[in-house]
C-alpha cells in the first residue's frame, strides 16, 4: 500500500513540484492550498505531512500544534518548510518533527521524506540545510 503524503503550502508551483516529485518516488499525494483541509481529516489519515511555517492567513506553526496535541494526529510526522531558515527554530518549538529549507534540492526532498517514513524512524528532530549553507 502507498504511503499517504499531505502537502499544504499556499504556493500552487511548490505544490505542483513537490507532488510531481513524491508521486514518481511512489507515494499518494494530496495537496492543499490552506489550513482547512485539516478541518476534515477522518479516518484515512496522511502517514506524513508536510506543512508551509506561513500560510496565507494562517500560520503553520498553530495548526502544526494543534495536530500535535490531538490524540488522533499527534502520530503523524510533521515536517515544515520556509524560505525563512530562522523559522526552523520556531518549527521546532511548534512540535514539528523536522524542516526543509526552500528553496530545497529535490534529492534533499525525498531524502526527508522517506527518513520519516522509515520503519525505524524514532522521531528525532531532522533538519535538512540546502547544500549552499552547508
Amino acid at each position: 500500500m502507498k504511503k499517504r503524503i499531505l502537502v499544504v503550502d499556499d504556493d500552487e508551483s511548490i505544490l505542483e513540484v513537490m507532488q510531481l516529485v513524491l508521486e514518481d518516488e511512489g507515494y499518494n499525494v494530496q495537496t492543499s492550498l490552506n489550513g482547512a483541509c485539516f478541518l476534515h481529516m477522518n479516518s484515512d489519515l496522511p502517514d506524513l505531512i508536510l506543512l508551509d511555517v506561513l500560510l496565507s492567513g494562517e500560520d503553520g506553526r498553530e495548526i502544526c500544534k494543534r495536530l500535535k496535541s490531538e490524540e488522533k494526529t499527534r502520530h503523524i510526522p510533521v515536517i515544515m518548510h520556509s524560505a525563512h531558515y530562522s523559522a526552523s527554530m520556531i518549527a521546532e518549538t511548534s512540535g514539528a518533527d523536522g524542516f526543509l529549507v526552500k528553496p530545497f534540492h529535490i534529492d534533499e526532498l525525498i531524502d526527508v521524506v522517506k527518513r520519516y517514513l522509515s520503519p525505524i524512524h524514532i522521531g528525532n528532530h531532522v533538519q535538512i540545510k540546502p547544500e549552499s549553507q552547508l
